[in-house]
């Protein structure tokens, strides 16, 4: 027979009997189990969304990474009050000032290139930054040399011209040719016929930079493909005061090399109304141009080393390199000296962040980013520890925010940065960061960033004479700097890298 306690008698004897100390040490157990539970469920709501691991820790959500970037909203005010208000007010624009006019002009393999290199590494070195050096590399080398051109036909007119990076010269006598006037490829293809032995002026209409200077770089090789004996190309300018702009062009392997040069938007039009009236135009045009084998130079390095991740690397950059005309000023030593004075700005305030932050100075820019090449090539064995590439290098006028290049998390984790620089009423996130040193990087998932400011001028003196520290404003360095700061510090200070 069965007991309620479902064990027979006989078994029962057969076994040890439970004492009542037992029993109660059982009773106690069960006791520690509900209060073990018990406190296990009130701590669910604060791991709520949060998968728990074995150490304790547990993933970090947005809303905590928002609460992180929110806690440096003192240090970013800092930043803004010290860059648009305090001793550093107007100190990128007096750099750069000095710079522009003791050096000029920096052409890629240039002996003014090479002084400005020599004058950034000394002045890097008296401003206190960490690791301060030049990392070798070889840059084009070309020479515009003596140039001119003049129409003789149908009256006498001196044309301004300036001969684009890499090209040819005439031969020394110069090129004496009638004109032959398009708007487009098309009109040239349509005309080919007509090309032979002809200068071609290109008056194509500008759109925008990106679509309109495939004229300045594949002018030379459309035109020489037709037979023509050279090129003159209306600038790749929104605006114009009879100023040519010059720029790099490519010559393609099995074309006929052939001289190119940039006139002014009103030459190009003056010329362009004549052909549609039906008069004959003809052109004198000589240029002593040449190219030189590869020269050494430097991409300019300096750092603030992180105190707690110091191999990860947020590196912010312009390039140093300009073209022959002008100071360089706009075109990029706006943008070089914007990262000089983000870290001088983040040493001034006593700040150090968990990651380096790297600021680069690229040479040999102008000719497609030659410098930043090599660099890449250099250093992309540690790409994993590069949080973020930055660089400036369309203009320091009024900003306007970021463009980002990167995955939508870390867009979101920007977007909370760029919240911080409310107070100069400069908070908006862009697609697509632009930058030709940068984009090596991009290309293989590092997220980037590029300022985005008002470009409505940008492009009146874009490459041409005008691009002196006349186009400078203070005022308007002192915000792009405080907005460099800002993004580039809270970055290399976050606990965690961006996600890519």
């Amino acid at each position: 027979m069965l007991h309620s306690t479902g064990v027979s008698e006989d078994h029962n004897r057969g076994c040890v009997q439970l004492s009542k100390p037992s029993a109660e040490k059982k009773r106690g157990k069960k006791k520690m189990k509900y209060l073990s539970l018990i406190f296990f469920m009130s701590l669910l709501p604060q791991y709520a969304g949060k998968s728990l691991r074995g150490d304790g820790s547990h993933p970090r959500t947005f809303e905590d990474i928002k609460n992180e970037i929110a806690g440096y909203s003192d240090t970013a005010k800092a930043i803004i009050d010290l860059a648009v208000h305090g001793k550093a007010q107007n100190r990128s624009y007096e750099r750069l000032a000095v710079f522009a006019d003791t050096v000029g002009p920096r052409l890629s393999g240039s002996k003014n290139l090479d002084a400005a290199i020599q004058y950034m590494f000394s002045a890097l070195q008296k401003d206190g930054l960490e690791n301060v050096h030049l990392e070798p590399v070889k840059v084009p080398h070309w020479e515009r040399g003596e140039e001119f051109a003049v129409m003789l036909e149908p009256r006498n007119h001196s044309i301004a011209i300036l001969g684009l990076g890499s090209s040819v010269a005439t031969p020394p006598e110069g090129i004496t040719a009638e004109v032959m006037v398009v708007a487009s490829f098309d009109e040239l293809h349509r005309r080919a016929q007509e090309a032979k032995g002809k200068i071609v002026v290109y008056n194509q209409p500008f759109v925008t930079y990106g679509e309109t200077v495939r004229y300045r770089s594949q002018g030379a090789v459309e035109a020489a493909k037709v037979g023509a004996v050279a090129t003159l190309i209306r600038s790749i300018a929104s605006f114009s005061i009879d100023s040519p702009h010059t720029g790099w062009q490519n010559y393609q392997s099995g074309v006929p090399q052939i001289p190119t040069a940039c006139i002014s938007v009103e030459d190009a039009e003056m010329m362009s109304r004549m052909a549609l009236r039906g008069t004959k135009i003809v052109v004198y045009l000589k240029m002593g141009a040449r190219t030189y084998p590869d020269s050494p130079s430097f991409n300019t390095v300096a750092e603030i080393v992180g105190n707690k991740y110091p191999e990860q690397i947020v590196l912010v950059s312009g390039h140093l390199d300009s073209w022959d005309v002008g100071q360089g000023a706009m075109d990029d030593g706006g943008g070089a000296f914007i990262s000089w004075e983000a870290l001088s700005l983040i040493k001034d305030l006593g700040l150090r962040p968990k990651r380096t932050l790297r600021m680069v100075l690229w040479t040999g820019e102008e000719q497609g980013g030659v410098g930043a090449e090599q660099y890449y090539q250099l250093h992309k064995e540690n790409i994993s520890n590069f949080d973020i590439v930055m660089e400036s290098d369309e203009g320091t006028f009024k900003p306007s925010g970021l463009a980002f290049t990167g995955n939508a998390k870390a867009r979101d984790i920007i977007k909370e940065i760029m919240a911080l620089l409310l107070p100069i009423n400069v908070t908006d996130v862009f697609d697509n960061a632009d930058g030709t040193d940068i984009n090596y990087w991009m290309r293989d998932g590092v997220p980037g960033a590029s300022l985005r400011d008002d470009l409505s001028k940008y492009f009146w003196f874009h490459h041409s004479q005008g691009d002196t520290m006349t186009v400078q404003d203070p005022n308007q360095m002192n915000l792009c700097a405080a907005v460099w700061t800002v993004v580039s510090y809270v970055i290399a200070d976050m606990e965690e890298m961006l996600p890519r």
